[in-house]
């Protein structure tokens, strides 16, 4: 009975260790008081140019910081953009002098809405479960690489996410 309980117990644990997988997946970030949480991508596919990358940047200190740029070896070139919806045309633009985040915001970049990384000039197409580095760069706390997970585009909302990058132009 003892050898019994015992293998219901190491049952119930191993399941709840299963069951905790995807929160240890997400993965976060700190530099001084900001913390950047959960970055992804969504895969590309051959020939796509570009491609969105999406963080949280959670300010906890008491005075501003500002993102002002992002690079990576995957990309020619990195770019903080926003979108808005002007009429019926959507319209992406980089963000002028950088992204500010104030003592206590926490800004949440997501597909189809608000901020997103613009990453240009993709040296090869991104691929689901691929992770790829990211550098930052903030006014006052300075730089920190971040792991971005690339992500089946096949998740939830990757398609906006796809038809947004299919209409993105530069301007």
């Amino acid at each position: 009975m003892k050898h019994f309980f015992q293998r219901c117990a190491g049952l119930a644990l191993t399941a709840a260790l299963l069951a905790a997988t995807p929160l240890s997946q997400a993965h976060s970030f700190k530099l001084g008081q900001l913390e950047i949480g959960h970055p992804y991508a969504r895969a590309t596919v051959p020939g796509q140019p570009a491609a969105g990358a999406y963080i949280s940047i959670e300010n906890k200190g008491s005075a501003a910081d500002r993102l002002v740029g992002v690079s990576s070896p995957v990309a020619k070139s990195g770019e903080i953009h926003t979108m808005a919806m002007e009429g019926n045309l959507m319209k992406m633009r980089e963000v002028d002098g950088g992204l500010e985040i104030k003592p206590g915001q926490k800004i949440a970049m997501q597909p189809g809405n608000g901020y997103h990384i613009m990453l240009m000039g993709l040296s090869k197409p991104l691929q689901a479960g691929e992770k790829i580095p990211l550098t930052l760069s903030f006014e006052k706390a300075g730089k920190i690489e971040v792991v971005v997970n690339v992500e089946d585009p096949a998740a939830a909302g990757a398609k906006d996410d796809m038809k947004d990058m299919k209409g993105h132009m530069h301007h």
